[in-house]
């Protein structure tokens, strides 16, 4: 089967093997936001010469704005339940192939706010047969990044922080980003920028130190992108509970290095999972429904 991930600003699909195992990946930067609807036809080019019969698809391709909108599971859900809410995309986008959309998950919080994803939870279904009974907490850093409880094998409910999305804007669009320049990531600045974080809770009032302690010299410019990350990240993780269990931690890359550096300065233990727990929770969730994979 062909596992396909496709979120607003990058694609990514798996070619994996009836056991589960990715056999080959391919990637490119077409995600929703640059497609203009051409669905059929960008997938079709990057597939190109794998044959086979089944396609799952997640992420936003089954939101409003993709390809063909999927209605959200609400949590608790368990990955029987995902499964049972996948959706067989309407006609014959592509000669000869079966493409299933994965549904979101929604929950509501403790004053009924609606919180929802769209990919992580294949992400979690990937991750569900490695966890043992009991609670966990699993995080996804990313754009929007993912705190999830998962309690005896279902997704029980998460929260959403706009980390990496805010970090882009400030750094982007902000008084504080025309101080930056671009620079290596600096190890010392982003503890520095934990630290802050740890003191208060504060955000709004912290990141006017990204510009102040750069006027002061206390900061280089080539400090202050590693300094406004720490600050973020530090604030995301305090709300993660010291229960002294180990963060599973879903990620790759430098981002899931400053996120293990992030937990490990607050005192917690990590475990990290790489981005191929989506192609093994896609594989779950078509075996779960029945399909030939």
């Amino acid at each position: 089967m062909i596992a396909v991930d496709w979120g607003s600003s990058s694609l990514r699909a798996f070619r994996v093997e009836s056991d589960g195992r990715v056999r080959e990946t391919r990637r490119t930067d077409q995600g929703l936001l640059h497609v203009g609807g051409r669905f059929a036809d960008v997938l079709g080019q990057l597939i190109d010469g794998w044959d086979d019969a089944l396609v799952v698809l997640a992420g936003m391709v089954g939101s409003r704005q993709g390809w063909q909108e999927v209605p959200y599971v609400q949590a608790p859900a368990s990955l029987q339940d995902i499964a049972a809410g996948m959706r067989l995309l309407d006609g014959d986008a592509m000669s000869g192939r079966a493409l299933w959309l994965v549904p979101g998950v929604s929950c509501f919080d403790a004053h009924q706010v609606p919180d929802v994803m769209r990919g992580e939870e294949t992400q979690l279904c990937g991750l569900l047969p490695t966890l043992g009974a009991g609670s966990h907490h699993v995080l996804l850093p990313g754009t929007h990044s993912k705190h999830v409880r998962i309690v005896d094998g279902r997704i029980e409910g998460f929260s959403t922080f706009m980390t990496g999305e805010v970090f882009a804007v400030l750094r982007q669009h902000s008084l504080l980003g025309r101080m930056m320049v671009d620079a290596p990531h600096d190890d010392a600045a982003f503890a520095d920028g934990m630290s802050m974080a740890s003191r208060c809770n504060a955000l709004l009032h912290h990141l006017f130190s990204v510009r102040t302690r750069a006027l002061f010299d206390q900061l280089a410019p080539e400090q202050l992108t590693s300094y406004l990350s720490g600050l973020l990240i530090g604030h995301e993780v305090q709300s993660l509970p010291a229960s002294g269990d180990t963060v599973q931690v879903i990620a790759s890359d430098d981002l899931a290095a400053r996120y293990l550096t992030a937990l490990k300065l607050r005192g917690m233990q990590a475990a990290l999972h790489g981005e191929e727990s989506a192609a093994r929770g896609m594989h779950l969730l078509a075996h779960a429904r029945g399909l030939p994979v």
